[in-house]
């Protein structure tokens, strides 16, 4: 698996984790949601991506967006 399908799997995985957390936990977790949006807009147009930088150090093989 590439750096690129990596982290879209991760953020897939985090988006319907914070949706489960939202509907039987708190309805607060919605800001994880939201912090997840966020921080892909942010990771469009700036091309940096936390999540890239750790599996990028884990040594996942890099894609051609990461």
């Amino acid at each position: 698996m590439t750096l690129d399908r990596s982290v879209l799997a991760f953020a897939g995985v985090m988006v319907l984790l914070s949706v489960v957390l939202t509907a039987y936990v708190s309805p607060y977790f919605v800001w994880f949601t939201v912090f997840i949006g966020f921080n892909l807009i942010q990771s469009a147009f700036t091309g940096f991506c936390p999540a890239a930088t750790v599996f990028k150090a884990l040594g996942i093989k890099p894609g051609c967006a990461f």
